[in-house]
């Protein structure tokens, strides 16, 4: 079995099932819960809301620099031009260079990010039910273990009207 999911009208109905899967021994990172709206004033909306998509960015943005000042400074300081007593290395102008390449870095840092925090490049395609679209919620586990499979079945029978599904 790949996955075992229950399809629930309203979001009450969604965070009782979730709750109930905890209670089963189901870690927050097995629970999928889709929707298609946002449910914020439920606790599932929550779940895996932590992301270091931050971190990443800023460690992004300051490779960027750090890349756009050696290339700058070495472009300039490379072939010794008289200058009239100037400085080789002009700092004004070299800012356009270094806020691009900045700006550069945290955005591929940013999508790089966001490709592998989504999934995205998944060999096998995410849990996820046409019904979703017409307002559902799905609410499943991924791949349970096979000990575990009648105490998510009973979690997710919280509600009298949903759907069980398994794939």
């Amino acid at each position: 079995m790949k996955a075992l999911y229950a399809l629930y009208d309203d979001g009450r109905s969604a965070q009782r099932a979730v709750d109930g899967l905890r209670e089963a021994g189901i870690t927050d990172q097995n629970i999928t819960v889709i929707s298609a709206q946002p449910m914020d004033d439920y606790a599932f909306s929550r779940m895996h809301s932590r992301t270091y998509m931050w971190y990443f960015a800023c460690a992004g943005a300051a490779v960027g620099l750090s890349a756009a000042t050696a290339l700058t400074y070495t472009t300039q300081t490379s072939w010794k031009l008289p200058t009239g007593g100037m400085p080789v290395v002009s700092w004004w102008t070299n800012l356009i260079v270094m806020f691009e390449l900045t700006m550069l870095g945290a955005i591929v840092a940013t999508v790089a990010t966001l490709v592998v925090g989504a999934r995205l490049l998944r060999r096998r395609p995410a849990l996820y039910d046409p019904a979703v679209s017409d307002g559902k919620i799905l609410v499943g586990v991924e791949d349970p273990a096979a000990t575990s499979v009648e105490r998510v079945e009973r979690a997710l029978r919280i509600s009298p009207a949903i759907e069980l599904k398994q794939i």
